[in-house]
């Protein structure tokens, strides 16, 4: 194990993928075998939502410590617009429009734009972006350009959304706890627990990438 990484970071990372892998799944058993499971409201929906705050939040963090944000969030959007691609292909009305790999490119990119900001600033700013998304929630625009920041027609369709508003919010405030926990770049922790959760948080993009396939197929294979 590297260990340069910070495993706690990693572990949160590795959390956030399982949540995501069963939401998932959960998902896949709704919409193409119609288990009787709802995942756009109650337990399952912030399952998702739980799982996509820890990689935002880790993803603030981690921005912190790296000197490529740059080139790892080129990289990163470049994946997200694969996944657009593809799924265009897959369903013209709702595919990924910006998505969170989209969404997580653009926000480790434009690091460099707040890395001088002060903590405190960064987390209050953070807050109130993130707050300030349940209040854009409702209003619509004709414009079919403004959904990376959360402003969407009434007929906007994507399935999977994660806009600059509000989520820019939790990048903000995991930014600020980089800053302040984790100014000398190693771990808080004198030991590795967890080591299997810690494997997947380090391995979190290729997981992404790969997992809904493999699950498409072993529920394929088991129905």
């Amino acid at each position: 194990m590297n260990s340069k990484r910070i495993w706690e970071i990693d572990f949160l990372r590795g959390i956030a993928i399982i949540l995501m892998v069963v939401f998932h799944l959960v998902v896949d058993l709704r919409d193409f075998y119609s288990a009787a499971v709802e995942y756009l409201t109650g337990f399952w929906f912030y399952v998702g939502k739980l799982s996509a705050i820890l990689f935002i939040f880790t993803a603030g963090i981690s921005a912190t410590l790296s000197t490529a944000t740059l080139k790892h969030g080129l990289e990163i959007f470049l994946w997200g617009m694969l996944l657009t691609l593809v799924t265009y292909f897959y369903d013209d009305q709702t595919y990924i429009r910006f998505g969170i790999l989209h969404f997580l490119g653009v926000s480790i990119f434009s690091y460099r734009l707040i890395a001088r900001i002060p903590s405190l600033s960064l987390s209050i700013t953070g807050l109130l972006l993130f707050a300030s998304g349940w209040m854009l929630t409702p209003l619509k625009t004709d414009s079919p350009y403004l959904f990376p920041l959360g402003l969407v027609s009434a007929t906007f369709q994507s399935i999977d959304y994660y806009p600059v508003i509000p989520w820019y919010g939790i990048f903000l405030i995991g930014a600020a706890i980089g800053k302040q926990l984790y100014s000398n770049k190693t771990s808080r922790f004198s030991n590795i627990y967890f080591k299997p959760i810690v494997r997947l948080g380090q391995n979190s993009l290729i997981i992404y990438l790969i997992h809904q396939p493999i699950l498409m197929a072993l529920l394929y294979l088991w129905h």
